[in-house]
């Protein structure tokens, strides 16, 4: 039931999304053209994507605990990069956002085995990005491919959220990109985005990962859209964005990149 519920929200987004040739903002009209809808490879991309297939072939096995369900067992890495890291699409969309905004703090609720966060990092060397993970073993698994890869901008920070993120927000700078994608339930998603709020520049982008996962999901979404600091949101069925821009009218879009 709850997968055909999925099918149906997301063959109503279809129905309702706009393309490019229904979009009239300027700011919308070029986020679609040049970054969502762009299709170009970058250079790090197939080192993200080759070190995706070595996951997916790895039989080790780690102690994985689920903070927000409480779960907690042994899992292979690459059942963990089955069902957890995001698709190479994402990714990549994720690395476009990142190359287009230029943000210089970086901050992402949600680690597992690090292929968003290289993703993210890549972009600019001297940006920093700060991930946070709940699972200890899936935090040293995901420094172990930061290593592998050479990014020396990921700070990885383990422990649960309702512990860490006022940490993070306390002793660092004001981030200017945040990437939602560490739990998955209504009350917590609202609260992570307003300690986030807090800590955020006029100019931040926050990218909401799978907004329409649930009802309560798609709930949380709505509240978010009417905030009465957000300004424009774009959603792209699996990822929401959120902007700030005082200089925007309050609008709403949803986005389909063909």
């Amino acid at each position: 039931m709850k997968k055909l519920s999925f099918i149906l929200r997301y063959l109503n987004f279809l129905v309702r999304a706009k393309t490019r040739h229904g979009v009239h903002s300027p700011f919308v009209f070029e986020l679609l053209t040049k970054v969502i809808a762009e299709k170009a490879p970058f250079y790090a991309f197939d080192k993200i994507e080759y070190l995706r297939k070595q996951l997916l072939l790895s039989k080790k096995e780690i102690e994985v605990t689920d903070l927000g369900t409480g779960d907690s067992g042994k899992r292979t890495i690459a059942e963990i990069a089955q069902r957890s890291a995001k698709p190479a699409a994402q990714g990549q969309l994720l690395f476009r956002l990142v190359n287009h905004f230029k943000p210089k703090h970086l901050l992402e609720l949600g680690t597992s085995l690090g292929l968003s966060s290289l993703y993210m990092a890549a972009p600019d060397s001297s940006a920093k990005l700060i991930t946070i993970e709940g699972s200890r073993a899936t935090a040293k698994a995901a420094e172990e491919n930061f290593r592998k890869f050479g990014a020396q901008n990921i700070e990885t920070v383990t422990g649960n959220f309702d512990e860490v993120l006022p940490v993070v927000l306390e002793k660092n700078l004001p981030f200017d990109f945040i990437f939602f994608d560490g739990n998955h339930r209504k009350e917590p998603t609202l609260r992570y985005f307003e300690q986030c709020l807090a800590k955020a520049g006029p100019q931040a982008v926050f990218v909401f990962d799978d907004i329409h996962w649930s009802a309560e999901m798609e709930e949380a979404w709505e509240q978010i859209k009417a905030h009465q600091k957000v300004t424009v949101t774009v959603d792209l069925f699996f990822l929401g964005l959120v902007f700030f821009r005082p200089e925007q009218a309050k609008e709403h879009f949803l986005l389909r990149a063909s």
